[in-house]
C-alpha cells in the first residue's frame, strides 16, 4: 500500500516543511527572545512582582493547549487547525507589541503561549503525515535542528533589539515571519490523513490542570510576599490546589483519551524519562528567567551582554544534542542522561558561587555546562522514553515528554520567582526601616 504521503510531490513537500518550520521556530524562539530584554520591559512597564508571569503564563498556556490541539487535529482538518493556531499566535504577537502595562502583556502571554501549542502539535503531526515512512526520521531532525537554531539566536536576538531599537519590536519581528508561515500552510497544505470518527476531548482533565497549575504558581509567588504563608488566602489556595489536583487524577483515569495516560508512568522508562526532563528543564529555564536580572542588575551589564551570556547557555544545549546524536549508540541513552545530569547538578552548583565581582568568562562556562547537561538529557531521555513503550504509542509518549519538558520549565520559573520576589521584598523592608 503507498504512503499517503506519496500523492504530494516534492516541491510541494518542501515548500509545506519550510512553512511548518517557519512556524516552530517563531514558537521555539519566543520562549526565550524576552530573556535579554525583561529587565527592560520592567523599567518601562512596571510591575516587577508580576516577572515570572510573563515566562509562566506563556509556557502554561502552551502545556495545556498543545495536548488539547494534538486531539483537535485528529477531528477537523489539520490545515484549518494549523492556520488557527498561527493566527491566534500572529494576533496576540502584535497586541503585546503594544502593551501598555505588565498585567496587559501577560495576557498577551497566555493567547501567544496557546497559539504555539497549536503550533507544536500541528507541526509533528504534518511533517509525520509529509514524510514517506522511510525519510520520517531525517524530516524530524530538522525539527530538532530549528529548536536549536531558535534557542541559539533568540536570546541573542532579543539583547540585540532592545540595544539598538524598541524592545517592542521582539514581538513586532514576529509579524512578517507569521504571515509567510500562514501563506505557505494555507496554499500548499492538503489533507492526506482520515479523521477519527469518534476522538473525546478531556475537556475536564484539561480544566482540573490548568487550576492546579495556576494553583500551584500563585502559591509559590503570593506565599511569602502577597500574604504570610499561613493566611487565610495562601491556605484557601493551597486547598484548590490539592483538590484540583486530585479531580485531574481521578479524569485521567476515566478519560476514554486523556491527556496524560497514568498507565504508562507504571512503566520505569517512561516515568523517570519524563521525571528527569521535569527536573531538568525546571533548571534551565529558571537559568534562562533570571540570569539577566542578575547580570544587568547586580553586575551591570547591558541588554547585549545578557543576550551573550544567554547564548553561551543556548550554544552548549545545542552542542549536547550534537554530541548525543554521535556517541549514543555507543554509550546508550542511560549512561547520556546520567552524563547530562551531573552536568547540570554541577553547573548550578557553580551558579550558588555567583556575585557581583564574577567575571563573564566564569559566568558563560557555567551557562555552558548547565546547557550541555540539559542537551544531553532532553534527547536521552526523550529516547528512553520511546523506549518504554509500544511502536502504537510513541505518538503519546512523545507528546508526554513535550509536556513534562514544558511543565517543569513553567514550574523552574515560577517557583524561583516566588523565592525571588520573597527575598527582595525581604530586602527591601529591612532597608525601609533603616
Amino acid at each position: 500500500m503507498d504512503s499517503p504521503a506519496g500523492i504530494i510531490d516534492s516541491k510541494r513537500r518542501a515548500m509545506i516543511l519550510f512553512s511548518a518550520l517557519l512556524a516552530l521556530f517563531l514558537g521555539a524562539m519566543d520562549a526565550l527572545i524576552m530573556t535579554a530584554a525583561m529587565p527592560t520591559i520592567v523599567s518601562e512597564l512596571g510591575g516587577l512582582h508580576l516577572y515570572s508571569w510573563v515566562y509562566s503564563a506563556y509556557l502554561l498556556a502552551r502545556a495545556v493547549s498543545l495536548p488539547v490541539f494534538g486531539k483537535l487535529g485528529d477531528l477537523f482538518k489539520n490545515k484549518h487547525i494549523f492556520l488557527v493556531s498561527i493566527a491566534i499566535f500572529l494576533i496576540s504577537s502584535t497586541t503585546a507589541g503594544f502593551s501598555p502595562n505588565m498585567a496587559f502583556l501577560i495576557v498577551c502571554r497566555v493567547f501567544q503561549g496557546i497559539g504555539a501549542g497549536g503550533i507544536f502539535a500541528m507541526v509533528y503531526i504534518v511533517l509525520a503525515d509529509i514524510s514517506p515512512p522511510g525519510q520520517r526520521t531525517k524530516t524530524m531532525s530538522f525539527a530538532s535542528s530549528v529548536w536549536g537554531i531558535a534557542s541559539v539566536l533568540g536570546p541573542t536576538l532579543g539583547g540585540f533589539i532592545v540595544s539598538y531599537m524598541s524592545w517592542r519590536w521582539i514581538f513586532f519581528i514576529n509579524i512578517p515571519l507569521a504571515l509567510l508561515s500562514l501563506g505557505g500552510i494555507s496554499f500548499f497544505l492538503v489533507e492526506i490523513r482520515e479523521k477519527r470518527r469518534k476522538v473525546s476531548l478531556d475537556w475536564l482533565g484539561v480544566l482540573t490542570l490548568s487550576v492546579s497549575i495556576v494553583g500551584l504558581l500563585s502559591l509559590f509567588l503570593a506565599g511569602g510576599k502577597d500574604f504570610a504563608w499561613g493566611s487565610p488566602q495562601v491556605m484557601a489556595l493551597l486547598l484548590v490546589t490539592i483538590l484540583a489536583g486530585i479531580g485531574f487524577f481521578y479524569c485521567e483515569k476515566r478519560a476514554e483519551d486523556p491527556i496524560v495516560s497514568l498507565e504508562f508512568f507504571k512503566k520505569r522508562g517512561f516515568a523517570v524519562g519524563n521525571a528527569s526532563v521535569f527536573l531538568s528543564s525546571f533548571a534551565i529555564f529558571a537559568f534562562f528567567a533570571f540570569a539577566p536580572i542578575f547580570i544587568q542588575g547586580a553586575q551591570g551589564k547591558s541588554p547585549m551582554q545578557v543576550g551573550i551570556a544567554l547564548l553561551s547557555l543556548s550554544l552548549g544545549w545545542s552542542v549536547g544534542s550534537i554530541i548525543f546524536g554521535q556517541i549514543s549508540n555507543r554509550l546508550g541513552a542511560k549512561t547520556a542522561a546520567i552524563m547530562g545530569a551531573m552536568c547540570l547538578v554541577a553547573g548550578c552548583g557553580l551558579s550558588l558561587t555567583f556575585h557581583t565581582g564574577t567575571s563573564m568568562i566564569f559566568s558563560f562556562f557555567v551557562f555552558q555546562l548547565v546547557g550541555l547537561g540539559m542537551g544531553f538529557v532532553a534527547l536521552s531521555t526523550l529516547v528512553i522514553v520511546q523506549k518504554a513503550v509500544d511502536p502504537s504509542d510513541l505518538g503519546v509518549a512523545t507528546a508526554s515528554h513535550q509536556f513534562m519538558r514544558t511543565f517543569g520549565g513553567t514550574m523552574g520559573i515560577g517557583i524561583c520567582g516566588g523565592l525571588l520576589m520573597s527575598r527582595l521584598t525581604v530586602a527591601i523592608d529591612s532597608l525601609a526601616d533603616k
